[in-house]
């Protein structure tokens, strides 16, 4: 299948002159990370020298550097470098999903000019790092298409039962909150028509900076008035957890400083924090330690996804079930930190599903 990327460019023009910019974010993250313009050039197929001649031209461009270089000890940023970079890793978290999916929708109106097209799996689920790694699997699988929307947990659903989507994704969180969750996903699911395949579970909590300086441990701790927070959007299913978090510890979000400051993925909320624009928020344990950040355990949530019975029988589906069945699947998701596949692949009907999974 055609695949299609959008991706975001920082152009940089003064008022009133026609010369712009384009500040490459990734050379400036790759010193960041490792210290070295020569593996900012090798990371980026360039040269040292055009490199360099780049943070030149950009130091130059906005009167101040960039990079400052110390024989014998490597490069580092500024202060102004490293503020460009964390705001493009909170930009490129924000608008990642949302490039996705407009890339999916461009592909999807070329697709019917396109010969030779190949079987298209349509999936509706909420953004997350194992629906990213089974994308990466079926992306490497030939004759197979994949058209993956992110959605919110109650709207992919609502996709699959109205016909936009072959595969669902549902999450429930385990404890006290797990019955919300079943009371407002059986709203959608069909019983005689719905089948449940377990995917793998995942760690939820608090994201907080690195050697945790404001020594939060709990929920409780998101009230006190040195803390900022960034939230989740209104519409994610981690919004909703977390909302209902607050509910069952009796805590008001009103008194959380920065509860109305949102952010739409989980990556975007742990660059918000790992940029000191925040000091906490919540979301899954991967993310937190992508960025480097500290991670409070507060609770594991199941991520399941939902067909049709008759979706079961295609080709398509099955082998995607042979994927996520896989050895190398499995360690896939061994790797990502939080994640853990658990009874991967397994499938079974609407009635026993509620029945297994209403309490746990």
């Amino acid at each position: 299948m055609l695949q299609i990327e959008i991706e975001a460019v920082w152009r940089f023009r003064r008022e009133g002159s026609p010369r712009t910019v384009v500040i490459m974010l990734g050379v400036l993250n790759e010193i960041r990370k490792t210290g070295k313009i020569t593996s900012a050039a090798s990371d980026a197929h360039l040269s040292y020298r055009h490199v360099w001649n780049l943070i030149e031209q950009w130091s130059e461009f906005f009167g101040t550097p960039l990079v400052e270089t110390q024989r014998g000890k490597g490069s580092k940023l500024t202060p102004f470098g490293e503020r460009l970079v964390w705001a493009g890793e909170r930009m490129q978290a924000r608008l990642g999903p949302q490039l996705e999916n407009l890339a999916q929708e461009l592909a999807s109106e070329i697709k019917p000019f396109l010969e030779q097209r190949p079987s298209v799996i349509r999936v509706h689920a909420s953004h997350g790092f194992a629906v990213a790694k089974l994308r990466e699997f079926l992306d490497r699988e030939p004759g197979i298409g994949v058209d993956l929307r992110y959605v919110s947990n109650q709207h992919s659903l609502v996709s699959l039962a109205q016909g936009a989507c072959d595969l669902s994704g549902l999450h429930l969180p385990h404890g006290a909150l797990r019955a919300q969750g079943i009371k407002a996903a059986r709203e959608w699911l069909d019983p005689r028509e719905d089948r449940i395949i377990s995917f793998v579970t995942r760690e939820m909590g608090l994201m907080v900076a690195r050697g945790n300086p404001k020594r939060i441990a709990s929920l409780n701790d998101l009230t006190k008035t040195d803390v900022r927070f960034v939230n989740r959007d209104h519409d994610s299913g981690t919004r909703l957890l977390f909302d209902q978090l607050l509910a069952a510890h009796g805590i008001d979000e009103s008194r959380i400083n920065g509860a109305q400051q949102i952010e739409f993925t989980h990556a975007a909320v742990a660059a918000y924090v790992a940029s000191g624009m925040a000091d906490a928020s919540f979301g899954v344990e991967a993310a937190a330690r992508h960025f480097g950040l500290d991670f409070i355990r507060l609770l594991t949530e199941d991520y399941f996804f939902v067909c049709k019975r008759s979706f079961l029988e295609t080709e398509p589906m099955r082998r995607i079930l042979e994927i996520i069945r896989s050895a190398d699947f499995r360690a896939a998701i061994a790797t990502l930190p939080g994640y853990v596949p658990s009874d991967t692949g397994n499938v079974t009907g609407v009635k026993a599903f509620l029945e297994m999974h209403a309490v746990r």
